[in-house]
Formats: structure tokens, sequence, C-alpha cells
């Protein structure tokens, strides 16, 4: 019988403590990754408005030239993802249903690399970390940033939800 340990799934392999565009490449592939699954709502744009900041567009644009990347979002809305696809020329999934692994592991079984080389980046611990670590990928934790890309200090839902999984994992996250 498998025991599957759920303090391991909630904790990321790198808490950044910032928004993605602070990720250093030279970091990235200092840890083996050759490509990045993305979540999109609160990792690279904010809740409220589909717009990218000029400094997420950039470091999505630099990390282009190094690493498969693709977007993969939890939001019922292919308007509103399409429109941050097509704007940085990625393929992506809506409705993604993190932390199901079921459409996650079909974009894994397409692309030329091991789960363990893809990186899931993410502002959440309930969907993208844990369907990341159900897969064995390198999770990688960031900060929710605002309307203007800016990372959120004090983010009520993610608060919540790190203190939960703090208590579940004894791990401050």
């Amino acid at each position: 019988m498998i025991r599957i340990n759920i303090k391991e799934l909630l904790i990321p392999n790198w808490k950044v403590n910032d928004k993605i565009s602070k990720i250093s490449i030279n970091d990235l592939s200092s840890k083996n990754v050759k490509a990045l699954i993305l979540d999109v709502d609160g990792t690279l744009i904010s809740g409220n408005k589909p717009v990218l900041s000029s400094n997420i567009r950039n470091w999505i644009n630099t990390s282009k030239k190094y690493f498969y990347t693709y977007l993969f979002s939890n939001n019922p809305s292919r308007n509103r993802i399409k429109l941050i696809a097509d704007e940085l020329d990625l393929e992506f999934t809506y409705s993604g249903g993190k932390p199901s692994k079921r459409k996650l592991k079909k974009i894994l079984d397409k692309i030329p690399y091991l789960s363990n080389e893809v990186a899931m980046i993410g502002d959440r611990v309930f969907t993208d970390i844990l369907v990341g670590n159900r897969l064995g990928m390198y999770t990688i934790l960031v900060d929710s940033v605002d309307d203007y890309g800016n990372k959120i200090e004090k983010n009520k839902f993610q608060s919540i939800e790190r203190y939960i999984a703090n208590i579940i994992t004894g791990d401050i996250l």
C-alpha cells in the first residue's frame, strides 16, 4: 500500500517570498528546470484585470528563451486566459481543475521532460503547489500580484490558505 503524506504535498520546493519576476533565470537553471508551467490569476495578473505588467511580461519573454513555457489556469474563462496567452505567444489550458492531476498530466505527457524537470509556479498552496507535488514536479510558491504587477503585501485569502497549510505541515509558508 502506498502512503501519501499530505504534509509533503503542501510544501513547495522553493518559496520565493516575492512575485514571479523576481525569480532568477540562473537559479531556475541551476535547479535542473527545463520547463515552466505557470499559473495565471494571482501569479501573472491580478484577479481583477487581465493586464500583464511590463516586468512580468519581460520576465516571461526572457524565460521562454531558456525554458519551454506553458500557461495552466483554473479560471473558467477561455477568453481571459487566451488574452494573456496570445500576448505572450504561449499555449494554455483554462479550467485546469487544480489540484486534480488529470489535465496537467496530459500537458506533461506532451513535453519531452521528466516531471521533476518541470517547475509548477503559482501563488496558491492548495491548487498550484498541491498538484505540482502530486505529479513530482519542482514546485515554486510566489506571492500574488495586484493590478499593476506589484507584490501584494497582505493577501487575506493567501494568508488564510498559508496559515492552514502551516498548521497541517508544521512548516512556515
